[in-house]
């Protein structure tokens, strides 16, 4: 089952109702058939949210203004998780990410879809989409999309030959040279090295390529330090993560690596145990341990970290554990995510 807690005034967690939670509650879903294993991504924009599972099933819950949330915007608030459809038929998703008013989804079949508000290149076209759009003639021929990132008004792809596209808010630098809005989708260039995965803060973008080689750049603004302070090389990363102004690094050792902005205590705090699964907030962190605990750290003012944070709203200068009250005590967490001030944990 899948549980939430944080911010929930656009009813984007899915409990029911757009009341705040401190402290995890059920989401509920308007139809769940057949799926028993976690979620494979969860996505979260401003006001809402999409969930994903291994089905090739999308769901969404929140503010659907423009079509955000991939509904026919005659529903203006969407408070239980429904599915999202494309086209006539039962297609299959594999990939999904959101802006701040805007939802970017890929199909099995390597299409890309987007809906809601653009008015920064969010949607990769000029033309606005209250229902989920096509792109047209990307990706380029002979690929596939193997990876993609959003933050609040740019979203980058990777491509299976280590290639990078990305549409939307460029002004910073974040989708490569020349700085600008990018209304549709542009190869970012003069990477040297594959790009396997790539994340987005609010103004840049962190690209890595293998953990065996260790390459990664940061495009964008230096704002928090950024890129100044980017290691010289990434190796043996096992996942990674950027909220709005920082980059956290999980290595297969199960230590961190963060740099950025900290001011809510958004970086890895000293003597966490042993992590084996980290996601990454607008400005907090969720983290799963080896024995199943789920640790959080960083900006809680709407309840994202659980109800034990100072009076400022944040967990700093250490960590907080999210308590499940469960009634079967053997039942673990196997999958987290975190959006805008908003956490997700499937039991």
């Amino acid at each position: 089952m899948l549980y939430a807690l944080g911010s929930n005034g656009a009813g984007q967690l899915g409990i029911g109702g757009r009341d705040d939670a401190n402290t995890p509650r059920q989401c509920h879903f308007d139809v769940l058939s057949d799926i028993h294993e976690p979620p494979i991504q969860i996505a979260a924009g401003g006001n809402h949210t999409l969930v994903l599972f291994k089905s090739g099933s999308l769901y969404s819950v929140g503010s659907n203004t423009g079509g955000r949330a991939g509904h026919a915007t005659s529903q203006q608030w969407i408070e239980t998780l429904q599915m999202i459809k494309i086209g006539a038929t039962s297609t299959r998703i594999k990939l999904c990410s959101a802006t701040w008013e805007a939802s970017v989804i890929v199909t099995e079949a390597d299409e890309v879809y987007t809906c809601g508000t653009g008015l920064r290149g969010e949607l990769g076209r000029k033309a606005a989409s209250s229902q989920p759009s096509k792109l047209p003639e990307f990706p380029p021929d002979g690929t596939n999309i193997v990876g993609m990132s959003s933050c609040v008004s740019h979203t980058v792809v990777v491509l299976s030959t280590g290639e990078v596209y990305g549409w939307g808010n460029g002004r910073y630098g974040q989708l490569g040279e020349p700085p600008q809005i990018v209304w549709e989708p542009r190869k970012i260039e003069n990477l040297k090295f594959k790009v396997v995965r790539a994340v987005c803060g609010n103004d840049f973008t962190y690209l890595v390529g293998s953990p065996q080689q260790g390459y990664h750049a940061v495009l964008g603004s230096d704002k928090w330090s950024i890129r100044s302070n980017v290691p010289a090389k990434n190796l043996d990363w096992q996942d990674i993560g950027a909220s709005w102004g920082s980059i956290i690094v999980l290595k297969r050792s199960g230590k961190i690596e963060s740099w950025g902005r900290n001011d809510h205590g958004q970086l890895a705090p000293r003597d966490l145990p042993e992590l084996n699964r980290i996601a990454v907030g607008s400005e907090h962190v969720l983290a799963l341990t080896l024995l199943g605990r789920v640790l959080t750290w960083g900006w809680g003012e709407h309840g994202n970290c659980g109800p034990h944070t100072d009076q400022m709203g944040d967990v700093k200068d250490g960590w907080k554990e999210i308590l499940l009250n469960l009634s079967n005590r053997d039942a673990k967490p196997t999958m987290i995510a975190a959006g805008c001030a908003t956490s997700f944990i499937w039991i």
